[in-house]
């Protein structure tokens, strides 16, 4: 019985070696990239995230969506980062992002420190993981590598980036089409515990979501109130609501409880609860089922990422490595 014991744990710890081993070489990136080329890149990245993170902890969740919204137009290729009225971050969807500063602020040290070395896509990629971590939440290795684009188009938008209005079988479409299944899905709309929304995406749910003037049912009542005093009827569409109710600037577990008792901001998140499959997962998420072999967030967010990362990646000698994130060469 010892020696089968024994077996058995070194099979696990073999597959799980081998999935790692896997992950780690996804889309042609590897950890560690620069560590010959520009061994201080990752630090240089973190220590600027940290430092625009402790002037406005905000500054987190911008990082983090700003990485998803790179990474479902044209792969994670910095695109994103480009400015230009047709450019990506023009699109309607993409209104509120914040972080630019961060990513062109850590651009300017790694220039001076290793010109041409290292992508927008990956400094994007690594803020984006630093800020998860200075969160509160899990870290891991970055696979790196990754060049950047020389496309970005708002008109790609609207077709591919999941939007709050999306029902779960367009949102789980949307997904598969970047080779993401609904464990991932879930997972990545995780993120939303340190997130912020404008009441622009929201507000139709407050007061004629059904079109006779009711607010949609699935909210809970007093919630309903607390967001009806946040963003008025005729108010700012532009103030910004935290997703997490309970713990804005702390990354754990309490999004999924709020989905859980009807306290999801946007319908895209609430709607998570509808749907048998995805309800299950959010119900392990918060804790409605404990089981030794139970699905942890703190886990799966970082093996989420690293597959959403490497969606479509420019490797080699594809795109190009920009001197300024914004402009194309």
């Amino acid at each position: 019985m010892e020696r089968m014991a024994s077996f058995f744990c070194i099979s696990i710890v073999v597959v799980l070696l081998s999935m790692s081993s896997r992950v780690a070489a996804q889309g042609g990136l590897k950890a560690g990239f620069y560590s010959s080329s520009c061994q201080n890149a990752e630090s240089i990245v973190r220590s600027t995230v940290e430092t625009h993170n402790n002037k406005d902890p905000t500054v987190a969740a911008g990082l983090l969506r700003l990485h998803f919204h790179d990474c479902f137009i044209q792969g994670c290729d910095g695109s994103i980062l480009i400015a230009g009225a047709s450019a990506e971050r023009n699109a309607l969807a993409n209104s509120g992002l914040r972080g630019f500063e961060v990513i062109d602020d850590a651009k300017k040290q790694l220039e001076g420190s290793c010109p041409g070395i290292v992508s927008c896509a990956d400094i994007l990629a690594l803020a984006a993981r630093d800020a998860v971590g200075l969160s509160g939440g899990p870290s891991w290795d970055v696979p790196t590598g990754r060049r950047d684009g020389g496309i970005s188009s708002s008109s790609e938008v609207p077709n591919n980036l999941p939007s709050p209005l999306d029902p779960i079988a367009v949102q789980r479409q949307k997904f598969a089409a970047k080779g993401l299944d609904d464990r991932d899905l879930v997972t990545l709309v995780g993120a939303h515990t340190i997130g912020q929304a404008d009441c622009l995406f929201f507000r139709y749910r407050l007061y004629n979501f059904t079109a006779t003037g009711n607010a949609d049912p699935s909210l809970n009542q007093a919630f309903l109130a607390q967001l009806q005093s946040l963003c008025p009827r005729n108010g700012d569409g532009s103030r910004r609501v935290a997703l997490d109710k309970d713990s804005q600037f702390k990354f754990d577990v309490s999004f999924f409880k709020n989905v859980r008792d009807g306290n999801g901001v946007l319908e895209s998140d609430q709607r998570l609860w509808g749907d048998p499959s995805t309800r299950r997962i959010v119900e392990n998420y918060a804790g409605n089922i404990r089981r030794l072999l139970g699905l942890r967030f703190d886990f799966e967010f970082p093996k989420a990422m690293i597959k959403m990362s490497s969606i479509e990646v420019k490797t080699g000698a594809q795109g190009e490595i920009r001197k300024i994130c914004s402009k194309f060469n």
